[in-house]
């Protein structure tokens, strides 16, 4: 399959801006999870003789949080953007697009876990501005959390999406030789470069 420009522009920024939504959660649940790294520094702290207490660390921890969570927010928007190029690509786009009933089954298969992948990112996008604008919006903090909660809920699937998406087309690329890869770099199908 060919990809326009635009598509592989697209998909490399996406590609970027999710990996680092996924790395400042996994960051900020393993690195810097408060009482375990609050604990570190308090230790690691004492060694050097320099003596603080467990809320101190805490106060640490959660400033380096915040710092993380701002490029959160700034990859939040970068990421809505993207989203919404999608849906128009998705309009205007070049690429030929085939009946859903002409696919065969793996295609058919392929077709409709992409559609709930961009399903995911929709409810990402509104979920994560419902939540940066909860107070703007005047959103009962019983509507934030269950907000909150699906948010985290997608998160999980974009997370196991990403290795298994890397997977399939390295899979792809293995048994149909059609350089997946290559044509989502340089736009060309494998036809065209043999």
């Amino acid at each position: 399959m060919k990809y326009s420009l635009l598509f592989r522009v697209w998909h490399w920024l996406n590609a970027v801006v999710v990996l680092g939504l996924v790395a400042t959660v996994l960051l900020r649940w393993t690195l810097l999870a408060k009482t375990q790294t609050a604990n570190l520094l308090v230790e690691q702290l004492a060694l050097m003789e320099i003596f603080i207490s467990y809320d101190q660390g805490v106060l640490l921890v959660k400033s380096l949080r915040i710092e993380l969570w701002e490029w959160h927010i700034t990859l939040g928007f970068a990421f809505t953007v993207l989203v919404v190029l999608r849906l128009y690509l998705h309009f205007v786009d070049s690429k030929k697009r085939v009946a859903f009933t002409l696919l065969g089954a793996y295609d058919k298969l392929l077709h409709i876990a992409y559609c709930a992948l961009y399903a995911v990112f929709g409810i990402m996008t509104i979920s994560g501005l419902l939540l940066y604008f909860s107070q703007e919006l005047s959103l009962a903090k019983g509507l934030t959390h269950n907000i909150k909660n699906l948010h985290q809920f997608f998160y999980y699937y974009i997370a196991f999406f990403i290795p298994l998406h890397i997977g399939a087309v390295f899979l792809n690329d293995a048994i149909n030789k059609n350089s997946l890869v290559s044509g989502m770099i340089h736009g060309k199908d494998f036809e065209e470069k043999n």
